[in-house]
C-alpha cells in the first residue's frame, strides 16, 4: 500500500501546477456585470451642463424682457406726462381766451 504521505516529484509537481492555476485564477480579474442604465462621467457632465447653460439662457432672457418692460413703462409714463401738459396748456389758453373774450364782451356794453 502507498503512503499518502510519501509523494513522487511527478504527484508534487502537479499539486504545485494545480496551486499556482488557482492563484492565478484568484488574481485574474472577475468579469463586471454592467448596469443597463449606466452613464459615464463625461455624460452626466454634458447633462449638468447643458441644464446650466439653459438656466443661464433663460435667466438672461428673463433680464432683457424685464428690461424692455422697464423702457415701455417709461416711455408711456413720460407721454402720460406730455398729455398732462398740452391739457393743462389748453385749460390755460381756453382760460385766457374766454378771460380776452370777456373783457372785450365787457368792453362793448
Amino acid at each position: 500500500m502507498k503512503d499518502p504521505l510519501k509523494t513522487g516529484f511527478a504527484e508534487r509537481i502537479e499539486a504545485q501546477k494545480e496551486a499556482k492555476k488557482a492563484l492565478l485564477a484568484k488574481l485574474k480579474p472577475k468579469p463586471m456585470v454592467a448596469a443597463a442604465d449606466f452613464e459615464s462621467r463625461e455624460e452626466i457632465k454634458a447633462r449638468e451642463l447643458a441644464a446650466v447653460r439653459q438656466a443661464r439662457a433663460e435667466a438672461k432672457e428673463a433680464a432683457r424682457l424685464a428690461a424692455i418692460a422697464a423702457e415701455e413703462a417709461a416711455l408711456e409714463a413720460k407721454r402720460g406726462e406730455r398729455k398732462e401738459r398740452k391739457a393743462l396748456t389748453k385749460a390755460e389758453q381756453k382760460t385766457k381766451r374766454d378771460a380776452k373774450y370777456a373783457a372785450r364782451k365787457a368792453g362793448r356794453k
